[in-house]
């Protein structure tokens, strides 16, 4: 729920301003995904009533977790399950990617499409602990382990699998907005989007 979302930044910013933060991370990583052109449906996991009105509003589909659902490797179990019949990848982002550029989901895909086999392609967080990004190839082919030092977690599960496991780094597919480090790089951003649907 967007009321107990951010929590890390409560000291530094109200309900109103961290709500407002996460429409706006938001808004920039489905814009950057729906200018890609090589992402062929975008569908937000949440239980939030607000933020499925903003997916409406941009024209995504969603995914309503349930109020049992065991945590964010939960709701992508469940997601996965029901999406994924017969789809060739699937691609894991959070929704605050505040730096998140088109470029950066096309070179995903093309690092790939040159890999034969299964793979999983982990984009990680500019301190190298966390997943940014997660490609998966067959969308099943790992299970996930998002939380804590989960960029090396994924790996492992890759290698246990016997996928092929790379790392894509970017600057600009690096920061996510958990901590106040992380919002001072936000709010020193030299770019805005302005999107009027937004």
């Amino acid at each position: 729920m967007l009321a107990r979302a951010k929590t890390r930044l409560q000291a530094h910013l109200d309900v109103t301003e961290r709500a407002q933060l996460i429409h706006d991370t938001l808004r920039h990583t489905v814009h950057a995904l729906q200018v890609s052109g090589v992402v062929q449906r975008i569908v937000l996991v949440t239980r939030d009533a607000q933020v499925m009105t903003w997916a409406h509003a941009w024209k995504v589909d969603v995914i309503q977790e349930t109020e049992q659902t065991a945590g964010l490797n939960g709701a992508l179990r469940e997601a996965r399950q029901s999406l994924c019949t017969g789809a060739e990848a699937l691609l894991i982002l959070p929704g605050d990617m505040a730096w998140l550029e088109a470029e950066d989901v096309r070179a995903m895909a093309q690092l790939a499409a040159s890999i034969e086999g299964p793979l999983v392609l982990i984009a990680p967080d500019r301190h190298e602990q966390g997943t940014n990004a997660l490609l998966l190839r067959p969308p099943g082919v790992i299970d996930f382990a998002f939380g804590p030092n989960s960029a090396q977690l994924h790996t492992t599960h890759a290698q246990s699998a016997g996928a092929t496991s790379l790392w894509y780094r970017s600057s600009s597919i690096s920061l996510d907005v958990d901590e106040l480090s992380d919002l001072h790089l936000y709010e020193a951003a030299p770019f805005w989007l302005d999107l009027d649907d937004a």
